[in-house]
């Protein structure tokens, strides 16, 4: 491998690992690998990293966020899985109107058509709309946190403001707020998953029951949410 293709490749392994860390930037990972393994960062040092080093680096900076994110981080950057990120499904044909009481869910996401994304540190937002008899993917949103002025969790909500429900695997309590502030209802999925399926089983519950809530968005009018309300009390 040439020097410049050895950058390029640390420069990669340094980027995919800051965007699986909740509001982390390449900088921000820089300078706690700076005290974790010292600069430049190179492919030795990264592959002796771990999980400890990288949460005591730099006074504890990454010392809140979750295990699990941190191991991916520490798996990409020694250049696991950089090669095996699947690209972003194609969105699905739709037209206002074409799914009649449905509503519109954004699912965080890192490859493929999974529901694998935090929501401050994913790639894209997968936008499904969901009724109760379909489903479809119409959109795919990649996220770019560069051209965020100063507060990336309002810029990321933004993104989804047409959306009535986020799906993620996970979401902090100050990103959790500004997402409601849009009237976006976070559910967290911590075992991630297929996107699809997990859209899939929330059509059959806008098909059996939906919850009050839910019914509101979807317009149904008051009469059929008030007879659900009677038949939760009554089960």
């Amino acid at each position: 491998m040439s020097q410049n293709a050895l950058y390029e490749d640390i420069a990669l392994r340094i980027g995919l690992a800051a965007r699986v860390l909740p509001d982390t930037d390449a900088t921000r990972l820089l300078r706690v690998l700076d005290d974790a393994i010292g600069l430049p960062p190179t492919a030795a040092k990264l592959d002796g990293l771990t999980l400890k080093a990288l949460k005591a680096a730099a006074d504890g900076e990454l010392a809140e966020i979750e295990a699990e994110p941190l191991k991916q981080a520490i798996a990409l950057l020694k250049g696991q899985g950089c090669d095996a990120i699947e690209p972003p499904p194609t969105s699905e044909t739709y037209a206002d109107g074409d799914l009649p009481h449905s509503i519109r869910v954004a699912c965080a996401s890192n490859g493929g058509e999974l529901l694998d994304g935090h929501f401050g540190s994913c790639r894209r937002f997968l936008v499904y709309q969901v009724s109760a008899s379909d489903h479809r993917l119409i959109d795919v949103r990649e996220i770019d946190d560069g051209v965020a002025e100063d507060d990336r969790n309002a810029h990321r909500a933004s993104l989804i403001a047409d959306c009535q429900i986020l799906y993620c695997a996970s979401i902090g309590g100050p990103a959790a707020a500004k997402v409601v502030k849009r009237d976006i209802h976070p559910i967290k999925f911590p075992d991630g998953g297929s996107a699809r399926e997990r859209i899939a089983a929330l059509s059959a519950v806008l098909a059996d029951k939906a919850p009050p809530w839910l019914a509101k968005i979807m317009g149904q009018s008051a009469d059929k949410r008030v007879r659900f309300e009677r038949d939760t009390e009554d089960a």
